[in-house]
């Protein structure tokens, strides 16, 4: 017919689906997770064809059956920190890390311990430790030890911060179970290669053919095996072929380490484990620059010390600007840090090893500062800074970015000084800057550079900068890779540092396992072009329209104009600039320390990470073929789904990613023009419909109290399934605040106490006890109530009406003082000293925020002058205390730990962690069961353990979950712990 046309015929699906789905394993294509596969920590971006998740060894043979039969290539995943683009690939991506992460055995006598691939490094190693007694460790430690796993350990020959004492995961290797790329089922240890089953007579048989052309490998190239390879601790570049040597055992395990994943998948292993020191001390040295701190390294190596790491006064300095001047503790005069860890079985030997350590160094005259530092939490600060050292250093406090590709260069200790002083020249003579930071007393060093990657004049600096750091490392007797591998990064510069001889020799061992070349093609072996791939390359220009300002902002507290990268000078849309500050290193995978990232934690996929969303965010930016429609993306829409906007990751993320204003920022956008979920209307409407419920509270709560309420959460889009909140009278609050009375200012200094939407509808009786302890700091409250912070308005993305919410209340606070705004809610506090500058662009609107404080930030402050609050009850000799999670992020993770020390309570129960309601959260119909797992991350638990504390809940969600826990427990906020007149005790003189 006229008009008509035919149906776009449906693409034909790649026969290797076909014959997964016949296998019974599910191949994910979705353009959501192809997004979040396309990415791991390097510079490269490798679309995956599917994505698969197995659950034992038989689906890896199965999976490889389907790839070797279709000649589709096939790449093996584990956490995806990989720094070298050697976790990404454009066929099947198999992930280890979600199922196949068991541990089997410990076996103490042995000293071994069998593992899954998937297994993450910091749990094996809490693991070993636990079922020990702490007699024994697993010894790999890489900074991305939390996430990392296993299988990528032995892929990447990691190493670690204690590399010093223990090398490598090579030497921690003692069998490796494999699936070889055509279907055998094969055992590697020294001295042998066999069938895992030795009823597989096909395997046997493939396990005898390999034995011998490795055999016939290694006596074919001696000469080159003895004299290239093994030469530094940290010559992790190339093919591990000097295991194959006669003298060395053939060790075909140990072989394998390193080899990236091009050989063979590994689907399990047996590691060696560690006897675990009885002590440690850090020892902490500041120096003038890394090239003096170096010229020290051979000097501290005569201490036989387990570690020595080093940073540089780059991270120091973006670590106290992204969470604040407290952040960096016990740090040492310097603009370079080195530190050493000595240990040993007598704390007073180990002591004393550390002052001759430092006078050996002060005779030096290179040292600037030194000091032990026997203190756990300084220790545990000063580690937290180098172990992020590559977010950190991604986006640093002077607004400019760095990136990985020359990230992880070795020479011996020795020659560590003369090379990065002739490799600082080599960055000055491309008008590039290092940040640098890594294993100095094992010679490898991390150093990310300011390449431009956006554009082809960057790109082009880029490719011929590496060339000559190639050169310049060789001639110092080093290695391309020292701990990461070569991936994308780095394999098309092996001939710099390999004879054509050797080469060859890799090719062929290469071969001799992957006949077909399926397995991470790309890598080692006729690699792709280290500019080839690039994440950065072909993004398109434009100007994506927000409602939040999202320009980088310097130390200086103020923004960059135009988003302008001081260090490259390329221009950046800041939203674009934004979602593209994830760079990979994964830290929102780990399962334990701080609060990021409680949906992952709580379901273990991907798509719930901080990392997955913002990968997917990428992808639309670039209007790439799995995430194209902008704004109005449905993968966007779903990844974003069961992010709670808890705002940890703007703290905890190393690069600062704040997921929760991306979240509310796509949403403004997606649901312009769209119906919105009733939750949107219910609780994102949440301040005009208290306005109403105040005046008819006790009908509005008897109505609650009868079958009525279930119907009424059901047409709002509420759950069923928990507790709703009774509405507080109209008025309450002025009633309860009129009893602090109005003691005159000790010292002419009084604050404005914002009460916010939360406490007059719910809680008015935290407003009183509030107003009634700065009145007894001699700090009386001016009452300020009529603005609203638009927190739900923004947590649901309605910026528009936020932005009204919040320009008013700019306009009522903006006093002409410089008085503290306390606010009681620390949500709401956040959101004024945040998102208010960011959504309302104005000089006023700073003012505001610059005196927002949370009231635990603020008690804080007031202890901080000498002053001891005087409850009129008894403190608990117990607390837990549940942080919520945007005072944690806004204001500091240790802001109630330090007011609750002020106050003189001793025993604190830290609930680590988002409680799970998060605000409108756990209040959707959808959202419970997630809800509830992340409360059992921590705060349920810490109820449980102890059933007698109080819980101290300055967050109204909060205190909402700890009330579904536990019905018979409420939380308390601290002015109620710090009151010193509550209603109904005696009253205290001077207090009206």
């Amino acid at each position: 017919m006229v008009g008509m046309t035919s149906p776009r015929p449906a693409p034909a699906q790649p026969a290797v689906l076909a014959r997964l789905a016949a296998a019974g394993l599910e191949a994910d294509t979705s353009p959501r997770r192809l997004a979040e596969y396309s990415y791991d920590a390097s510079n490269y971006r490798v679309p995956p064809l599917a994505v698969v998740f197995p659950r034992s060894p038989g689906d890896v043979v199965a999976a490889v059956a389907a790839c070797r039969d279709t000649g589709t290539p096939l790449t093996g995943r584990g956490g995806g920190t990989s720094m070298a683009g050697n976790a990404v690939g454009p066929g099947l991506v198999l992930d280890f890390s979600r199922h196949m992460n068991r541990i089997h055995g410990i076996d103490e006598a042995a000293g071994t311990v069998s593992v899954d691939p998937g297994v993450v490094l910091s749990v094996l190693s809490r693991e070993v430790e636990r079922t020990t007694r702490g007699r024994f460790t697993f010894a790999p430690d890489p900074s991305s030890r939390t996430r990392a796993t296993v299988g990528g350990a032995v892929g990447n020959d990691a190493c670690g911060n204690h590399s010093v004492r223990y090398g490598r995961t090579s030497d921690h290797v003692v069998e490796l179970d494999v699936v070889t790329a055509d279907g055998a089922r094969l055992t590697a240890a020294a001295g042998q290669l066999r069938a895992t089953d030795p009823a597989d007579s096909a395997s046997a048989a493939r396990a005898a053919e390999l034995t011998q052309g490795l055999k016939e490998l290694a006596q074919a190239n001696l000469a080159a095996f003895r004299t290239e390879l093994g030469r530094i601790q940290r010559q992790v570049s190339g093919y591990h072929l000097g295991h194959l040597l006669p003298e060395h055992g053939f060790d075909v395990a140990r072989a394998l380490v390193g080899s990236e994943g091009t050989c063979a998948i590994v689907t399990g292993a047996r590691m060696k484990l560690v006897p675990r020191p009885a002590s440690a001390l850090l020892v902490c040295l500041g120096y003038a620059d890394v090239v003096e701190a170096a010229r020290d390294i051979t000097t501290i190596l005569g201490f036989s010390p387990a570690a020595v790491e080093g940073i540089d006064e780059a991270i120091v300095e973006t670590m106290r600007f992204r969470r604040g001047a407290g952040a960096v503790r016990g740090l040492p005069a310097g603009k370079a840090w080195l530190y050493v860890d000595l240990d040993g079985d007598d704390p007073d030997a180990v002591a004393a090893e550390a002052r001759k350590l430092l006078a050996r160094l002060r005779t030096n005259g290179r040292l600037v500062d030194g000091r032990a530092v026997p203190d756990p939490a300084e220790r545990a600060s000063l580690w937290r800074v180098r172990e992020d050292g590559a977010g950190l250093s991604s986006r640093l406090a002077g607004g400019g970015e760095s990136w990985p590709g020359w990230e992880d260069s070795a020479v011996a200790p020795e020659n560590l000084a003369d090379y990065l002083a002739d490799f600082r020249t080599l960055l000055d003579r491309h008008g590039l800057t290092g940040v640098m930071y890594g294993h100095f007393g094992a010679g490898c060093m991390h150093i990310r550079i300011t390449y431009d990657l956006r554009t082809e004049a960057g790109r082009a600096v880029f490719r011929a900068f590496s060339r000559e750091a190639a050169e310049l490392v060789v001639r110092h007797g080093g290695s391309l890779s020292g701990e990461h591998g070569d991936g994308r990064a780095r394999s098309e510069l092996l001939p710099v540092m390999y004879s054509p001889a050797l080469l060859a020799a890799f090719a062929e061992y290469r071969r001799l396992w992957d006949p077909a070349a399926l397995l991470n093609p790309g890598s080692l072996t006729d690699p792709d072009p280290i500019d080839a791939q690039l994440a950065l390359a072909g993004v398109p220009e434009r100007q994506w329209r927000t409602s939040f300002d999202l320009r980088p902002v310097h130390a200086g507290g103020h923004a960059l104009a135009e988003t302008d990268d001081p260090a490259t000078g390329s221009r950046v849309d800041p939203w674009v600039h934004a979602v593209q500050g994830c760079i990979g290193v994964g830290r929102c995978r780990t399962g334990s320390g701080g609060v990021m990232c409680p949906s992952y934690r709580a379901t273990r996929d991907e798509k719930d990470s901080t990392r997955g969303r913002a990968r997917v965010l990428q992808e639309m930016v670039r209007g790439a073929r799995t995430v194209e429609e902008g704004w109005k993306s449905a993968e966007v829409r779903e990844v974003l789904d069961l992010c709670l906007a808890c705002k940890a990751c703007s703290s905890d993320c190393p690069t600062g990613v704040d997921m929760a204003t991306y979240k509310a920022e796509f949403f403004h956008h997606y649901y312009r023009h769209r119906l919105r979920p009733l939750a949107h209307f219910s609780l994102g409407w949440l301040p005009r419909w208290l306005k109403v419920t105040g005046q008819v509270a006790p009908l509005v709560n008897a109505v609650l109290s009868t079958p009525l309420a279930r119907a009424a959460a059901v047409l709002g889009g509420l759950t069923t399934r928990r507790a709703l909140p009774r509405f507080a009278a109209a008025g309450e609050w002025r009633r309860q605040v009129a009893a602090a009375g109005t003691a005159p200012a000790t010292d002419g200094g009084g604050t404005v106490l914002f009460v916010d939407t939360f406490t007059r509808g719910f809680r008015p009786e935290v407003a009183g006890a509030a107003a009634r302890v700065l009145a007894a700091a001699g700090r009386p409250a001016e009452c300020a109530a009529d603005a609203c912070c638009g927190l739900t308005w923004i947590s649901t993305g309605q910026l528009d009406t936020a932005r009204k919410k919040l320009a008013h209340a700019a306009g009522v606070l903006d006093d002409g003082t410089d008085r503290p705004i306390v606010v009681v809610e620390p949500s709401c506090a956040a959101a004024l000293r945040k998102d208010l500058p960011e959504l309302v662009h104005t000089e006023q609107a700073r003012r505001v925020a610059a005196r927002v404080r949370s009231f635990a930030a603020h008690i804080g402050e007031l202890a901080a002058t000498g002053w001891q609050p005087a409850p009129a009850e008894p403190l608990p000799e117990h607390v837990i205390l549940q942080t919520h999670c945007h005072e944690y992020s806004v204001f500091g993770a240790a802001t109630q730990r330090q007011a609750l020390a002020a106050a003189g309570i001793g025993t604190v129960t830290d609930a680590t962690g988002c409680c799970g309601v998060a605000g409108n959260f756990g209040f959707e119909k959808d959202h419970y069961e997630v809800s509830m797992q992340v409360a059992e991350q921590a705060l349920a638990p810490a109820l449980r353990t102890a059933a007698g504390a109080v819980v101290l809940t300055d967050g109204f969600s909060c205190a909402m979950q700890v009330k579904q826990l536990d019905a018979a427990r409420a939380g308390k906020h601290l002015a109620q712990l710090l009151d010193p007149d509550p209603p109904g005790a005696p009253r205290r003189p001077g207090l009206g």
